[in-house]
């Protein structure tokens, strides 16, 4: 892969569907309810909070490795004033934002380069499409969790039966 051909990955497929799916995933995070946010259906899953807690902090791990060349568990430290899903809804908001703008700027020559993680040595733009593939993995579990914690399930990709699309509308505007 050139670089050029990784900047065309990065900024034209690669960050915006990480834009896309931040706002999806923030839709999720938002919907646990703080009072329940222990749930967990099994005790060997996460609780709600943890499984949140891990998506948001895996994001900003993953897309600071990509923009420092180089994976630091410090880099997905969540605050310890964090303790609500509003308040870490409004952390990752902030720390995605920051985290994007950085990842846009990494020089294209950077792009190619391979970051070692775990068992994985794979050029720094591979690394996005992994976030992307982890989160909505558990995305899709913590959105598993929100009827049985008493919550309504936020669109995801299209309407659920909590937040249908208003086709109506849809027809008018397009």
């Amino acid at each position: 892969m050139t670089p050029e051909q990784a900047h065309f990955l990065l900024h034209e497929i690669y960050i915006p569907q990480i834009r896309q799916e931040h706002a999806t995933t923030r839709r999720v995070i938002e919907a646990v309810p703080a009072e329940r946010s222990d749930y967990k259906p099994d005790e060997k899953s996460m609780s709600a909070w943890q499984l949140a807690c891990h998506i948001a902090t895996t994001e900003m791990f993953f897309m600071s490795a990509v923009s420092n060349g180089v994976f630091n568990r410090a880099d997905a430290a969540l605050p310890e004033h964090i303790k609500t899903p509003a308040e870490l809804s409004n952390w990752y908001a902030e720390s995605h934002a920051k985290a994007v703008e950085k990842l846009a700027a990494i020089p294209a020559a950077d792009l190619i380069k391979n970051i070692s993680f775990a068992i994985f040595n794979f050029p720094a733009v591979q690394y996005p499409a992994m976030m992307l593939s982890h989160s909505t993995h558990h995305r899709g579990q913590l959105s598993a969790y929100l009827r049985p914690m008493g919550a309504k399930v936020p669109r995801i990709y299209g309407g659920s039966a909590d937040d249908p699309i208003d086709f109506s509308k849809a027809q008018k505007q397009g």
